[in-house]
Formats: structure tokens, sequence, C-alpha cells
């Protein structure tokens, strides 16, 4: 199945660190190249900001890298469909952990209102250690905190949990649902530049608490247990 995007929709990756998230973004443009999209990568400007500066930004430097990814984003969004690979949320989400400034909320929240799709990518692969990552113990808060920064903004997203090709499969569902749920709305007469405010995509691996809390359960299990069946995942 082949989601109907539109010209400027993009599709937005979140995520704490070493959780897939270039990974799947590449494999969802190629996905969608291969559909008949114009899709773009639009990478993470941190890292490359990281990599040519040969550090970690400043407390007073994260603003300028956060408005340029949204610049990025926009640019490639006037011409076909994009998969950002991280947005400004997360320079944002990184100023509050690091720094314990929130100033940077605002203008982020605001650009990611404007993202059709919003993926978040699960805890459940091993970490991957790099020059440019703070460290395991760093994964959960920073997922809290994105969490929190969307729901308390009232934005709507979907959890991407699996490894490999699993993960890509479940986040293409995710985005055939989401696009299917906002083609209905419309059809309704919904304002067509108008977002849902909410959404949910029936599947096993969700962004429902309850279900998602199940499968970290049995996640878990099947780590300490390896013999435990695997039915249920």
């Amino acid at each position: 199945m082949t989601p109907m995007l539109p010209v400027g929709c993009v599709i937005a990756l979140l995520g704490a660190e070493s959780t897939g998230k270039t990974e799947l973004a590449r494999a969802l443009v190629q996905r969608l190249q291969e559909r008949g999209i114009a899709a773009t990568l639009v990478a993470e400007y941190l890292r490359e900001w990281c990599e040519r500066e040969g550090r970690t930004p400043r407390p007073d430097e994260q603003r300028a890298i956060a408005n340029e990814q949204t610049r990025r984003i926009d640019a490639a969004a006037a011409s076909g469909v994009v998969v950002a690979d991280t947005t400004a949320l997360m320079t944002a989400v990184y100023s509050e952990q690091l720094f314990g400034d929130t100033s940077l909320y605002a203008d982020a929240l605001a650009a990611q209102r404007r993202y059709a799709i919003t993926l978040l990518t699960a805890l459940d692969i091993p970490w991957v250690a790099d020059a440019m990552r703070d460290g395991d113990h760093a994964r959960e808060p920073t997922d809290t905190l994105v969490r929190a920064a969307l729901s308390g903004a009232g934005l709507s997203f979907a959890v991407v949990h699996g490894s490999g090709g699993e993960r890509l499969s479940n986040a293409w569902n995710a985005i055939n649902s989401i696009a299917g749920n906002e083609g209905q709305a419309r059809a309704r007469g919904s304002r067509g530049d108008a977002k849902p405010t909410s959404w949910s995509w029936p599947c096993e691996k969700c962004s429902d608490p309850e279900c998602e809390h199940r499968l970290f359960s049995d996640l878990l299990g099947r780590r300490d247990n390896p013999s435990k069946p695997n039915s249920e995942i």
C-alpha cells in the first residue's frame, strides 16, 4: 500500500540517541521513491555541526542550530515530501536536558505542529556508542522529555518499535494509516490545511500506552528468559 502524501508533507522522526532514526529515515525515503513519490531526506543538522566544529554546542549556540534544522526542512518541503531525521524539537529537548534551558520549545513546537506525521523511535534496540553520543543512560530521560513536549502541546505521534525490516514495516503501516485518516477527515469536510488533533492506527505496536507497556514487558521478558515463546511480539 502506498500512502497519499501531498507536496509539502513532512514525516518527522524523533527519538533519543541510538534509536535508529537515521537508518529508518533513509529506508523510508528509499521506499517512498520506489513507490514514485518525490521524497527528500533532511539530515540532522546538529550532528553535522558537531562533526564540523569537533565539539558539542554551547547553550547560546543551540537556537541557531534549531532554526537551521527548521529552515532546511521547510526548504525541502517546497518541492516534495520530506523525511526529517529529527527536527528542532530534539534540539529543544537536548537544551533542557543538558542546560536546563526551555526557551527553545515555543519555536520548535510551532514548527512541529506544521509537520503532517510524527514518528517516535522506541528504546527497544541496543545502544551503539559513538563519539557524538552521551551514553545509554541518557536515552530514557530524552524519550520522557520528547513525549512530554508532544503531549503537552497536544501533538499526536506514533511510537515505532522493532528492529531492521520490522521497524520499517511498522513505520510504513503508521504512515499509511495516518495519511488515510487525514484523507477521510478531508472527505468529511475538514479544512484541507488542518491537521487532525488526534489519530490512531491499529497495530499491536502502536502508541497506545497500555499496548506499549505490554510490548516492553514482553521484550524484557524475552531478554531475561531467551527460551520464552515470542508469539505476542
